[in-house]
């Protein structure tokens, strides 16, 4: 005769708390692994050369040594390298922002457009954009490079900003966001006899902000790290961003690690204070348009 187990529900609440746990626990040694970089670069940026590469790793530093940032930023001209580094970061913002902008308008019109404006071809039309998201960036280097040589605008910020202005993705995730609204918001404002611009602007993108705000986010970051085309781009260092900048801390026979970890400290400043900024709408502008009901 089986024995029957008296409290069924106990034992699953146990069974349920363990498995918990046991995730919960990997999770957080995965948290772990993934924040050890960080922390060593914040570590690396208070210490001198000599100390970056001591080995066993000395996590919090016998001494402070925040002149490395002084450097980096040149403060008060006392540096004796002028890492240019301020500038760098000029550029940085200025591309990351002209670029969020122009493709979250952009990103949010053509959205509309294939969502809420019934046009002959519309589905084939958008089909054929988005199969333009299975070409590598990569491929179109060489003919964007010979484009804009050919305009003459090689050296300039105009390569790295014209492509920026639309983006592929923002259009798909905008699209999915303006398939959720209801068609009968769109009926009742043609019936007060308001337009396709004036329905976009006053009901839609109201509706659509957290998607809005989440592709912000994505393409701030792009922008941001962006390393290959600036390298491709541009050659004069007055016009560098901050990937770019960071090799001016490579030398030839010196690697100025210190210099390199307080410099990318100091580039993470803008993305930390995006996300704070954006973090409630993220997930909720990414999960706007996955589950339709």
């Amino acid at each position: 005769m089986k024995r029957k187990d008296k409290n069924p529900k106990a034992y699953y609440w146990v069974k349920k708390t363990l498995v918990r746990c046991f995730f919960t626990l990997i999770i957080a040694a995965i948290a772990v692994v993934m924040v050890i970089p960080f922390v060593w670069m914040l570590s690396a940026s208070m210490k001198t050369a000599a100390d970056v590469l001591k080995l066993p790793i000395k996590w919090i530093p016998e001494y402070f040594y925040p002149d490395n940032y002084i450097k980096v930023w040149n403060i008060g001209g006392k540096a004796t390298v002028d890492y240019h580094f301020s500038i760098a970061y000029f550029n940085s913002l200025k591309i990351a922002f002209i670029n969020l902008t122009g493709a979250v308008l952009t990103s949010t019109l053509a959205g509309y457009a294939f969502a809420k404006i019934n046009f002959r071809g519309r589905n084939v039309v958008f089909l054929i954009y988005l199969a333009t998201m299975m070409i590598p960036t990569q491929v179109t280097l060489i003919p964007r490079f010979v484009m804009f040589n050919s305009l003459d605008l090689m050296n300039g910020h105009l390569p790295l900003i014209l492509p920026g202005l639309f983006t592929i993705t923002g259009t798909f995730l905008m699209r999915q966001c303006f398939m959720q609204i209801p068609n009968e918001l769109k009926e009742a404002a043609v019936i007060d006899g308001a337009g396709e611009f004036q329905i976009w602007a006053k009901i839609m993108v109201p509706v659509a902000k957290p998607s809005m705000a989440s592709l912000a986010m994505i393409v701030f970051l792009w922008n941001w790290n962006n390393y290959l085309d600036p390298l491709v781009f541009l050659s004069d260092w007055r016009k560098y961003t901050i990937p770019v900048a960071l090799t001016n801390f490579v030398e030839e026979s010196l690697t100025e690690y210190n210099m390199i970890m307080a410099a990318s400290a100091s580039a993470l400043i803008p993305v930390f204070i995006v996300f704070f900024i954006g973090n409630k709408f993220f997930v909720e502008g990414l999960t706007a348009g996955a589950v339709k009901g």
